[in-house]
């Protein structure tokens, strides 16, 4: 079931968290290298984007929550949007927000990476999903506003 929950989670993690260990370390021994200007406006930007990328989050991860052990497939809320709205609202919306409202440009970097992982690991979940759930799955995918991201 953990697996079921977790989707590519298992192999995106231990592709990301060496990249994010040395980030920080670096950050640490040279912190005037990741450091952003301080701008209001550039904060209160940011606040927005890490309200919507934490609805985006926390929404799909509830839908997770209660469809999956079910077997059934999401297809409604961000999944209209995205087919992965946890990773791609991680990606853009949260980890780049957090960034900016520290004054480090990290968050982009982490998000890029993170963006990067889920890419690579996508198609072996989407092949699990459409074995799975097979013409479903196809008609969501072809119905999904923005399947390329």
């Amino acid at each position: 079931m953990l697996k079921l929950l977790t989707g590519s989670g298992d192999k995106i993690g231990p592709f990301v968290l060496p990249f994010i260990i040395l980030g920080f370390l670096l950050n640490f021994l040279f912190p005037s290298l990741f450091t952003l200007p301080k701008s209001h406006l550039l904060n209160i930007f940011s606040l927005i984007l890490l309200i919507l990328g934490l609805i985006v989050c926390l929404w799909s991860q509830l839908l997770i929550l209660i469809k999956v052990p079910k077997k059934q497939l999401i297809t409604t809320g961000p999944y209209v949007l995205v087919k992965h709205p946890l990773y791609t609202g991680a990606s853009f919306l949260v980890l780049p927000a957090l960034g900016c409202i520290l004054n480090n440009w990290l968050g982009l970097l982490f998000g890029i990476i993170l963006y990067i992982a889920t890419r690579m690991y996508r198609p072996e979940e989407e092949k699990r999903m459409n074995k799975e759930f097979g013409e479903e799955y196809e008609k969501y995918s072809k119905g999904v506003l923005l399947p390329w991201l």
